[in-house]
């Protein structure tokens, strides 16, 4: 740990003569997308989290089919939409994006409830009716919201003569 603080000027040396290559080429450095944070055992690094713009066009998507599919049951919406939350999922699996995942988790079950009471003609959301457990393993709804941390490739061992 000791080695990675006293090696901190380099971190930010490599960083200045990349800002100095890009301005060469007139880049510019996007400083929303490349924040970076220090982690809990004091090392720098890359943020990496779903924009707000990209949450807010997933949920239009969803809107958009859960609207559309209001009078269809609920196994047709659901399986139109798991494959859309699977890929973005996927994409953003990268870093800290437990916050964000929570959020989308919590509106994609909220919508379905209203949509199972709709289409039942109940009240209220079914927070005792339906279970989570059933709305994740009979009815199908995606639930795999979990980040996944890049591991450090392994070099396989020299076998020694």
């Amino acid at each position: 740990m000791e080695a990675h603080r006293r090696h901190d000027w380099l971190l930010h040396a490599v960083e200045q003569r990349l800002r100095e290559a890009l301005a060469v080429l007139h880049v510019t450095i996007n400083e929303e997308k490349s924040r970076r944070v220090k982690s809990q055992r004091g090392v720098w690094r890359p943020w990496y989290t779903p924009m707000r713009k990209k949450r807010t066009a997933l949920l239009r998507k969803l809107k958009e089919i859960l609207r559309r599919y209001e009078s269809q049951p609920v196994d047709r919406v659901v399986d139109l939409i798991n494959p859309m939350l699977r890929g973005w999922v996927r994409y953003f699996a990268v870093g800290d994006s437990h916050r964000c995942f929570g959020f989308i988790k919590d509106w994609v079950e909220k919508k379905v409830r209203r949509h199972l009471r709709r289409a039942r003609k109940r009240k209220g959301f079914g927070w005792k009716r339906w279970s989570r457990r059933w709305l994740y393993d009979p009815v199908g709804l995606f639930h795999n919201y979990r980040v996944s941390r890049p591991q450090p490739k392994v070099l396989p061992a020299r076998e020694v003569p």
